[in-house]
């Protein structure tokens, strides 16, 4: 047994009253937490393992808590001790939406309809307390395209006038991304963070909102219908944006003088944004932490980027450079390198 876990054996020892703790390894996620099911008199918890100071708590127990207050169905914390990185959370169960939705898009509909739902309630929650979605943040994130997947991953030399074409879209896709009406976002709301509760008090739990910010308005609904891990036609995307749309208005939540054509420009222009950074991220999480898992999901997420970039003038030029300049490259790297699963 080595000294982090019986650590977090002694500290759910004092919790729980159990002196032997059994405890069962649960999916994890792309970052240094671990996730363990404990079994108890009230029922199954989460015990999650944050291990400092690579992970920090602070920001996850702070959001939950406030939440959980609003009516929002992320999971309770029933212990905490943030010095060690422990937390006893509700558990949601292991069936996350993503293998229901790969059934189709009868079997979705449904699901991405309360899923929008929860989307919506998360909006309602007061944001402007959380770290706002500023262009030194959406900048920093974008420079993952250019650093880990373009001169990391396919091993690109970049021109100077690359540079110049790859800084001047940044800047307009930040300028863009702060220009939309403002709310509380998740930040990663998606199908393997949406999970189907067991005879819960809700049909979504929501997990993995520790990162959430103050933001767009379009960025959730965006990761969330043009999420990494499966592809929908665009006019089933497009009933699924009309569906969110329709629910603002109705709950009293549409921002003054917002234009439905300026939501669907808006939500295509933070794909663009988002699928820059996640191409970046998947290549990182391979080249610096031997997570190979997700370099299968880059040609999906490329493929999100060149939709969301298409249908504007305004991208013209950077839309035929990913075409031209970096499409050929990732399919050479995907031809020469049998991705690791």
């Amino acid at each position: 047994m080595n000294p982090r876990y019986q650590q977090l054996c002694q500290w759910l020892n004092q919790q729980t009253g159990d002196t032997n703790p059994q405890l069962t390894s649960v999916a994890g996620d792309a970052s240094f937490r671990r996730y363990y099911r404990l079994e108890t008199e009230q029922g199954p918890r989460i015990v999650m393992d944050a291990p400092p100071p690579e992970e920090d708590c602070t920001p996850f127990v702070s959001i939950a808590k406030e939440w959980f207050q609003q009516g929002v169905a992320v999971p309770e914390i029933f212990a905490q001790d943030l010095k060690q990185g422990f937390l006893l959370l509700e558990d949601f169960g292991d069936q996350q939406l993503l293998p229901l939705l790969e059934q189709g898009a009868q079997q979705a509909n449904p699901l991405y309809q309360d899923a929008i739902d929860a989307l919506l309630q998360i909006q309602t929650t007061q944001g402007q307390h959380l770290p706002h979605y500023d262009n030194a943040l959406l900048m920093r994130e974008m420079e993952l395209f250019r650093e880990w997947f373009c001169q990391k991953w396919l091993a690109l030399e970049l021109t100077e006038t690359d540079h110049q074409l790859i800084d001047n879209t940044f800047a307009y896709l930040s300028e863009h991304a702060q220009a939309q009406p403002k709310v509380t976002v998740h930040r990663d709301y998606h199908s393997r963070n949406l999970m189907l509760t067991p005879e819960g008090k809700h049909n979504i739990g929501i997990i993995d909102f520790q990162d959430a910010v103050y933001g767009p308005i379009t960025y959730d609904l965006l990761s969330l219908l043009r999420d990494a891990y499966i592809t929908w036609p665009k006019d089933q995307v497009h009933h699924w944006q009309n569906h969110f749309w329709c629910q603002l208005e109705q709950k009293g939540q549409m921002p003054t003088g917002y234009r439905q054509k300026q939501f669907v420009e808006d939500f295509d222009m933070i794909g663009a944004q988002r699928h820059l950074k996640i191409v970046g991220i998947f290549a990182r999480l391979w080249l610096r932490d031997g997570k190979s898992g997700y370099l299968a999901d880059i040609p999906r997420t490329f493929d999100h980027l060149l939709e969301d970039c298409k249908p504007y003038p305004q991208l013209e030029e950077f839309t035929h450079w990913l075409q031209s300049r970096i499409q050929p490259a990732l399919e050479e790297k995907q031809f020469q390198q049998e991705v690791p699963v």
